[in-house]
């Protein structure tokens, strides 16, 4: 197939999307091409036909475009319903891994088992990235249990650095206290400012 045919597939799944036609946009999430079942996906949730069955096996899929978009989607979605994206942040795949922790943060109430997976995250991932997502996801879920990944986390690069300060702004305590005072004093300018900004 052609790239010209999956540009015009992909751009008849988008349209269906802004004028209510749900089966077209449907019959992208089988196309061969992976941009069109990610933007069947996008299509099908600006119509609220997406349901949490077409999302599950989307985070399934063999193309990290579709999963990544679908980790979006179920951003959205209360944490206690279904899909999960616990299988989505134990990926191989930093980048699913790092858009899943992000949406992690974003469903309230969030999803049971979540913390312990975004501490780990937060404490121990390769990739920079995905740790900066997963202490911003856990300053967002405020969960006392994720306070102790959050001050480590403050020992990190900076760019963790000042995510993890932000993510201290629903804790209180002495060792809040001490992990802010030393951020006042950070060699980052942006650390420094997000530390200031929480006084």
């Amino acid at each position: 197939m052609s790239s010209t045919d999956e540009a015009r597939r992909r751009r008849a799944v988008a349209l269906a999307g802004h004028e209510g036609d749900a089966l077209t946009a449907r019959t992208g999430l089988t196309d061969p091409a992976p941009a069109v079942r990610a933007t069947a996906l996008g299509a099908l949730e600006r119509l609220g036909a997406l349901s949490a069955d077409d999302l599950a096996s989307a985070l399934e899929d063999s193309s990290p475009i579709v999963r990544r978009r679908a980790c979006e989607a179920v951003a959205k979605r209360n944490g206690d319903q279904p899909p999960s994206l616990l299988g989505a942040l134990s990926s191989d795949d930093s980048t699913i891994v790092e858009v899943a922790a992000w949406a992690s943060g974003e469903r309230q109430p969030p999803e049971p088992g979540v913390v312990p997976l975004l501490a780990a995250l937060a404490t121990g991932h390769d990739d920079a990235l995905v740790r900066e997502a997963a202490v911003a996801a856990l300053g967002s879920i405020g969960d006392e249990a994720a306070l102790p990944a959050i001050l480590a986390a403050t020992h990190d690069k900076a760019t963790v650095r000042r995510r993890a300060v932000i993510a201290l702004a629903p804790f209180d305590g002495p060792e809040v206290d001490a992990a802010l005072d030393r951020a006042r004093e950070d060699r980052d300018w942006q650390v420094r400012q997000a530390a200031e900004d929480l006084t």
